[in-house]
């Protein structure tokens, strides 16, 4: 196991490195105050477009794209795209400055992985360009969602259109003003076997009948622009090549989506965590309380040492399943991925609930990121499929492989 990064991620790190600390960072703020402010609630920053050009003219475009497609992708593998995953994590919103945010890089993957060439034309060239978002549209209300084989909603297929009726929510991007189009997962046969019932299909988001409910805020955060839906979907008509890969794929897919999209998440919640920690390794070294400075306390030296060590290890450990993916794909490096998800928000939630604590006052106020980290840390332990589900599924494996 060999986690020294060849000399193009190396180069690209330190570019994005210099992005970051260049552009990204003195506009956080900012950014972050237009974002939460609900009279610009569902609209860009202003600046948003002008980042992105100067990232495309950086060569840091698309970075997440394991194979390459076109002029547009670097083709990086996934252990070559986690440490940059882990530098965008240290601010929530500039992986969309880099066209690397969720959903749009799963919806991505799958229309490059899954897509026709029509398809792709439609809907991934421009989204690779940056120039519309997308969706997801998965999760539902009225069934236990980590289970996908309870989804409800259903496509039904009547003459050359697929018929959609259903109601989503926690739609990553459904509230963006540039979301264009949504991969839907739902229902075509009731009676096939278990795995093979579910689909996913391309509805863009303009098409009648389907209507946005409401945004769903995350603990009080909005996510704008972007944001979180709940969708209804009315008899939503759709042509039947707006199909992907074919009735009794959605897990498939599904499968194929979500790998990458693990390492992402597991790499941006070790950039969370990280800067956390160099934020209360510096706010100990500059507050006094009792006579002595925050360092000189043991307990803050042991708060900042299990730290250290809890982002180191799931670090490592995230690189081992980016590594695997990429030595021997998916399917062989399910209990890695199984692990990291469980381990990486549970790790984050730690250290930045350690720097909150240490920050006291400040740290749950809007003049850190860390109430936001931890906003995003705890949603993440159900994102993507909740710690209950990977630990059943690992646990069962481990049995399985132990008990023969």
């Amino acid at each position: 196991m060999n986690f020294e990064y060849s000399e193009k991620s190396k180069a690209l790190q330190q570019n994005l490195k210099m992005f970051m600390e260049e552009h990204i960072l003195p506009v956080e703020h900012e950014v972050y105050a237009f974002n939460t402010n609900p009279e610009n609630y569902w609209k860009r920053w202003p600046g948003l477009d002008a980042l992105k050009e100067k990232a495309k003219k950086a060569g840091l475009w698309n970075l997440f794209l394991p194979r390459s497609y076109g002029e547009l992708s670097p083709g990086l593998s996934n252990l070559e795209y986690a440490s940059l995953a882990e530098i965008m994590g240290r601010v929530l919103w500039s992986s969309e400055v880099f066209n690397c945010s969720a959903p749009d890089t799963g919806n991505m993957e799958v229309l490059a992985k899954y897509g026709t060439k029509d398809q792709q034309k439609k809907w991934l060239d421009p989204l690779m360009k940056g120039e519309i978002r997308s969706a997801f549209l998965m999760t539902e209300p009225e069934v236990a969602s980590s289970d996908a084989t309870n989804i409800e909603t259903s496509i039904t297929l009547d003459s050359d259109d697929y018929v959609i009726n259903g109601r989503k929510w926690w739609s990553s991007g459904g509230m963006d003003p540039h979301c264009k189009i949504a991969i839907v997962m739902g229902k075509t046969d009731a009676n096939a076997p278990r795995h093979q019932q579910q689909s996913m299909i391309l509805v863009p988001m303009d098409t009648p009948g389907l209507k946005i409910i409401r945004p769903l805020p995350v603990f009080g955060f909005y996510d704008s622009p972007e944001g979180h839906a709940e969708i209804i979907l009315e008899n939503v008509r759709v042509p039947k090549e707006n199909m992907l890969l074919g009735e009794g794929r959605g897990f498939e897919i599904a499968q194929g989506r979500l790998g990458p999209g693990r390492i992402h998440h597991c790499m941006r919640l070790c950039g969370m965590a990280q800067r956390s920690l160099e934020l209360m390794s510096k706010r100990a070294a500059e507050r006094i309380a009792f006579g002595k400075t925050f360092k000189d306390f043991s307990s803050i030296r042991q708060e900042i040492a299990q730290s250290k060590c809890d982002v180191e290890q799931a670090r490592l450990l995230t690189l081992s399943a980016a590594d695997k993916m990429d030595k021997a794909g998916n399917k062989e490096a399910k209990d890695l991925i199984a692990m990291i998800k469980i381990v990486a928000p549970n790790m984050a939630l730690k250290v930045i609930d350690r720097a909150i604590q240490i920050h006291g006052g400040k740290g749950v106020g809007p003049d850190t990121p860390l109430a936001h980290y931890f906003v995003a840390a705890r949603m993440l332990r159900l994102a993507d499929g909740p710690d209950e589900v990977h630990m059943y599924q690992l646990g069962k494996s481990v049995i399985k492989k132990y008990a023969n």
